[in-house]
């Protein structure tokens, strides 16, 4: 009867020491869940910012693409006003036969 107490106690340990070992898996497993969770939702909103800042900019060429074809008025006078600025911008500071500054 001694001897089979003996090995009810061992057999009582092995099972605990059994369980603490399965909770301390678990336990690393659902922390390595919940840190791919976290970086997986990091991704996601790198991903959604890189897909913004592509449709932003698409919707923008669009828009001075359709600008620029456009015939309106306020257009025509907008390109006008470019022309003029980027040809006054050309023009050299003198004259071509200018004397320096003394």
């Amino acid at each position: 009867m001694n001897v089979m107490k003996v090995k009810d106690n061992r057999r009582k340990w092995m099972w605990l020491f059994l369980g603490c070992l399965g909770a301390v898996q678990l336990y690393a497993v659902r922390e390595l869940l919940a840190a791919f969770a976290l970086f997986v939702l990091g991704f996601a909103a790198i991903a959604f910012c890189v897909g913004m800042m592509y449709f932003l900019h698409k919707s923008w060429e669009a828009g001075v693409t359709w600008a620029a074809e456009s015939k309106h008025p306020v257009f025509v006078g907008a390109r006008r006003g470019m022309a003029a600025l980027q040809d006054w911008a050309w023009r050299p500071l003198r004259r071509p036969d200018s004397q320096p500054a003394r």
